[in-house]
């Protein structure tokens, strides 16, 4: 069965970023005890260390646009990578940060979850 790796790819953000936006400690379950996020220079891993992570980010209310997505197959067992840029806003900022996210998704009894998670803004 092949997968429509854009479609995929489209979906999971969507809800990834509406789930963050609204209660990111509620994530946990899009993450494995395997899973690691890097958060700008800071490794986490597992799916508990990786919500508390999340919920302690210094910030009540953050807002996710996506200005581009690109996804492709990432091996023959139907993982997906996918590479987000977009801005964002937190609490009453003005002014969007940018910023960069990568993931690899891994199939999972006819769902997904995520291995690899790399965040960055970007500066400049």
């Amino acid at each position: 069965m092949s997968v429509d790796f854009n479609a995929l790819a489209q979906q999971f953000c969507n809800f990834y970023y509406d789930q963050f936006d609204k209660d990111r400690s509620q994530l946990g379950n899009l993450y494995r005890d395997s899973s690691m996020m890097t958060f700008e220079s800071t490794q986490t891993q597992g799916a508990a260390a990786i919500v508390e992570k999340l919920a302690s980010l210094p910030f009540a209310k953050v807002s996710h646009r996506i200005s581009t997505l690109d996804a492709q197959p990432a091996s023959p067992n139907g993982d997906v990578l996918v590479m987000v840029t977009g801005e964002l806003l937190v609490d009453e900022e003005q002014r969007p940060q940018r910023y960069s996210q990568c993931f690899h998704l891994i199939p999972d009894s006819g769902s997904y979850y995520v291995l690899n998670d790399l965040f960055r803004l970007n500066y400049g």
